[in-house]
């Protein structure tokens, strides 16, 4: 059998649903999350027990946002694997992947991707033109970075942080202007999130985009151009040097968050208690610079989300202390209103 025959039957063979759901890199579906965070940093808004239906709609609305992105995000790794197979296959681990080892094979691969981008798109355009509009940016982002931006330096990394931004734009855009009926009387609400979360977002995910990059360069040695071409353009020391500002950046930038400035879209209580929040901040990033430079992990920053438990632990405490604080000032706010019709 020549080379030529054996690669038709490998194009022709179907591949089965466990490499499909690998290859779709289930444990990456974390980053996704991002875009329940506006629920979680609204919640003071949209809560309201005499409209269970109108809550139960906004939640549908934000886990409907998270399934079009799992769908979108899954055709962007198929493309990726596709065009990315030779280095892959260079790789210590990556050459694990179905696509690299051969049990999807590149023109399949293709084909589920433009399945999932398709069914995607569509779901997002018939929950909204907005929510569709942010779903084409993050696409056409990863797109652009998959063929040309991955090959410059720095807008590399800040090309992947954009696509963190972009889902929690998206999380906002799915609840934004909701309705509910409290006894009977509708009201559309005004659920978008304050300006400094999108910069703590990008800042975070720069960071974590950072780390990667330190990562891949330390464990790849003289290999590192033939796993990815633009790590020669990076240094340790110029990575520890940015991982630093921009871990920085992203502390002081969360910390002005909590800060109550008198503005009505910041979403913040006025007795600043959101502060609160920031010793869970400054411990998730004092953690991670800590795997990075004591444990060597931060290659792949989805598996360490789910495996650290420390870290797992600070960021489930970060949401519920986050959504507590919000909601406490929601109720007292309420009761002080209603018994001295003033509050402070």
């Amino acid at each position: 059998m020549t080379v030529e025959q054996e690669a038709k039957i490998q194009s022709a063979r179907v591949p089965s649903i466990r490499a499909i759901v690998k290859a779709s890199r289930p444990k990456q579906m974390v980053k996704n999350g991002l875009v329940l965070v506006p629920l979680f940093f609204t919640v003071n808004i949209w809560y309201n027990s005499e409209d269970i239906g109108g809550m139960t709609d906004i939640v549908g609305r934000a886990f409907a946002a998270l399934g079009i992105f799992i769908l979108i995000s899954a055709a962007v790794y198929f493309n990726n694997d596709s065009v990315d197979v030779e280095k892959d296959r260079a790789h210590p681990r990556k050459r694990f992947r179905p696509i690299a080892s051969g049990r999807i094979s590149v023109p399949w691969a293709i084909g589920i991707s433009i399945v999932l981008m398709g069914g995607g798109m569509a779901a997002a355009y018939v929950a909204s033109t907005p929510l569709a509009v942010a779903a084409g940016a993050y696409l056409a982002i990863n797109i652009a970075y998959n063929l040309w931006i991955k090959n410059i330096v720095l807008l590399d990394v800040m090309a992947v942080a954009s696509g963190f931004v972009i889902r929690a734009v998206a999380g906002s855009i799915a609840i934004d202007h909701a309705v509910i009926n409290p006894s009977g009387i509708s009201t559309e609400l005004d659920l978008t999130i304050s300006p400094w979360l999108y910069v703590v977002t990008a800042l975070g995910a720069l960071f974590l985009a950072l780390a990667k990059r330190r990562n891949e360069l330390h464990n790849s040695g003289e290999s590192s151009e033939a796993q990815r071409s633009i790590l020669s353009e990076y240094s340790i020391p110029l990575l520890d040097n940015l991982i630093n500002i921009v871990g920085t950046a992203t502390l002081v930038a969360y910390t002005l968050y909590t800060f109550n400035t008198g503005v009505s879209e910041a979403n913040v209580p006025g007795n600043n208690s959101m502060m609160l929040t920031i010793p869970f901040v400054a411990y998730g990033i004092f953690r991670y610079l800590y795997l990075i430079h004591i444990k060597g992990v931060g290659e792949s920053p989805e598996e360490i989300l789910v495996r650290d438990k420390p870290l797992l632990i600070n960021i489930f405490l970060w949401l519920v202390t986050g959504s507590s604080v919000l909601m406490w000032s929601r109720l007292t706010n309420t009761t002080c209103a209603e018994y001295f019709g003033i509050c402070f």
